[in-house]
């Protein structure tokens, strides 16, 4: 039994993970992971007597290179340089990571499902799917993470930081792959296209959903009357109906709604938008499904069969008048 849950709250493993050597030069926790058969290396920063000393910081290092390494934080030169792409870093170990962005390779693999990884940090992290650990405590609410990066990102909600902002309209966002998801607005592009169908999403959770259209899967199913549903979103509305809930309310009048999209249909009534226009005489519409009718007069397009006397109409409410005849409620007009 699947729990209603806000789909668009969900996060990836990738999303929470991060994986790119590219977009930090800090030095790697030296890992000892469940899963992993590399070796910690020796802490040669914590040997005494080290003859390798930081003139400016003090610190001291017991190879030569490793003094090197530290000395390019103070003086931000990048000596190690990927001959692939040119990229420039400021470790040799950053390096060895980044190349393999190109080589492919994943040499740290988890003894429990056997996903790799090309740094033994990320391996780390993964673990803690198997295990359910969570060590990362928010103090605000206690709720637990399993990525550093996952609570920096979940305390924007007690901040209120929204540290990422679209050049193009202004709009911030907590995230750096909302504001990647966002660009695509302006931009139109859709990197993610059904196989089935050809039909392409800005994002990989849409692409997923559609194809519940094309495999029938419905995984959301409602505990009060059985029925099943392949979006939670939809679940969550049709809950209200058991439950009587109507959380989205007008400020002008009062008037309560299940869903958002029918409150903000209200709304035009009161503000006397009509955003739908037809083409051919001008006419507009506060809803696409008024437009869609009113062509009907244009086009003489009548959908709605009667499978009594075969009478057709273009409306689905004048049917349901006609069907009354039939029952005896009302004559039918022929």
């Amino acid at each position: 039994m699947v729990t209603p849950t806000h789909e668009e709250d969900e996060q990836s493993e990738d999303q929470v993970l991060d994986l790119n050597p590219d977009q930090s030069d800090e030095k790697p926790e030296r890992d000892t992971a469940v899963g992993s058969s590399v070796s910690p290396e020796p802490d040669w920063d914590q040997l005494p007597n080290s003859p390798h000393v930081c003139k400016t910081c003090g610190e001291a290092f017991g190879k030569k290179s490793r003094l090197e390494d530290h000395m390019m934080q103070h003086t931000g030169q990048k000596t190690y340089l990927c001959k692939t792409c040119g990229k420039g870093f400021k470790h040799s170990y950053t390096l060895t990571v980044h190349m393999r962005s190109h080589t492919g390779e994943k040499p740290y693999s988890c003894e429990t499902c056997g996903k790799s990884f090309n740094q033994t940090s990320a391996l780390t992290q993964h673990m803690r799917v198997h295990t359910g650990e969570k060590p990362y405590l928010c103090k605000t609410c206690e709720k637990g993470f399993k990525t550093s990066s996952a609570l920096k990102v979940h305390m924007r909600n007690h901040t209120g930081e929204k540290p990422y902002i679209c050049e193009t309209c202004g709009k911030a966002f907590k995230q750096n792959s909302e504001l990647v998801v966002h660009m695509r607005s302006h931009t139109g592009e859709k990197p993610y296209s059904c196989e089935t169908c050809g039909k392409s999403f800005v994002q990989t959770s849409e692409l997923t959903k559609h194809m519940r259209v094309h495999t029938g899967e419905k995984p959301y199913m409602c505990t009060t009357c059985g029925e099943a549903f392949n979006r939670s979103s939809t679940l969550i509305v049709h809950m209200r109906r058991h439950t009587g809930e109507k959380p989205h309310v007008c400020k002008t009048c009062g008037a309560a709604f299940k869903q958002r999209s029918a409150l903000i249909v209200h709304m035009r009534r009161h503000t006397g938008e009509k955003p739908y226009s037809c083409k051919t005489c001008g006419k507009s519409f506060i809803q696409t499904c008024a437009l869609t009718e009113h062509m009907r007069v244009h086009t003489g397009e009548k959908p709605y069969l009667c499978k009594t006397c075969g009478k057709a109409y273009k409306q689905s409410s004048a049917l349901h008048v006609h069907m009354r005849g039939h029952t005896g409620e009302e004559p039918v007009h022929l």
